[in-house]
């Protein structure tokens, strides 16, 4: 048998969000491999073999994949979301090019999902209309000042910017800092769009301003979207705002 290692993004958490595509591979695979909360999301079929890791396993995790692979077997890796954003894709390229050569002969295939930014983007109207980009707080893998750097970076060249790993209960303090971070840059009535679960049944979205944003009220499950200068908000009467960045600028439309 020919192995084969597909990585795969679930979507953001709604079964209606995995692509068919994604569907597919996964009722290929001999076997499972990812975080455990993301296996866990994975249908199950009989004689499919589950291999789950705690959430810091990346490069063991891509390891164990690769070799299951090399032994002939068909191995989805996944991911929530979309596998190349701040998920396993970049983790199995690390370990292909760390590791043995003959890895390199292997069939990988990475299949797109819809990440998170996206998700939130669709369900508030369209903040990503112009240029964006995104940025995750999390300083496992890289210094908090380098996070900084980028967020200074960012801020000033006036992107909306989609934050990734917003909070945790080891760095309880970094959301803090970005949002001083675009107060130097942003106006106060900026939007800024909490979204936790998004697409899940117990989703929660919150449109408030930047002079209003409460760090609390994100926790791991929350993406946080900072508008840039030209990000609208459109108010509706007893119902929920759209908030949408247009393409052109205000007085290119006069």
């Amino acid at each position: 048998m020919t192995g084969k290692l597909t990585i795969i993004g679930l979507g953001p958490g709604a079964p209606e969000l995995v692509t068919p595509a994604a569907a597919s591979a996964l009722a290929e695979a001999t076997d499972i491999v990812g975080y455990g909360p993301y296996v866990d999301r994975v249908p199950f079929r009989e004689g499919q073999r589950r291999h789950s890791s705690d959430n810091r396993e990346e490069l063991n995790r891509s390891r164990h994949a690769l070799q299951m692979t090399s032994q002939g077997r068909k191995v989805a890796v996944v991911s929530s979301g979309d596998a190349g954003v701040f998920a396993m894709a970049a983790a199995i390229f690390e370990a292909v090019d760390l590791g043995d050569r003959a890895w390199r002969d292997l069939e990988i295939e990475v299949v797109p999902g819809v990440s998170a930014m996206f998700a939130v983007a669709s369900a508030v109207g369209a903040p990503l209309g112009h240029d964006f980009c995104a940025i995750s707080l999390s300083n496992n893998l890289k210094p908090w000042s380098v996070i900084l750097d980028r967020l200074h970076a960012a801020a000033k060249a006036d992107f909306v910017i989609s934050l990734y790993n917003a909070a945790s209960k080891t760095r309880p303090d970094h959301l803090a800092q970005a949002f001083d971070v675009f107060r130097k840059y942003r106006t106060g009535d900026t939007p800024v769009i909490f979204a936790s679960a998004v697409s899940h049944p117990d989703q929660k979205i919150d449109v408030v301003s930047l002079k209003d944003a409460d760090p609390s009220r994100a926790d791991m499950r929350t993406l946080v979207m900072i508008g840039s200068s030209m990000t609208s908000i459109i108010s509706r009467p007893e119902k929920a705002s759209w908030v949408y960045t247009p393409r052109f600028r205000k007085m290119d439309l006069a």
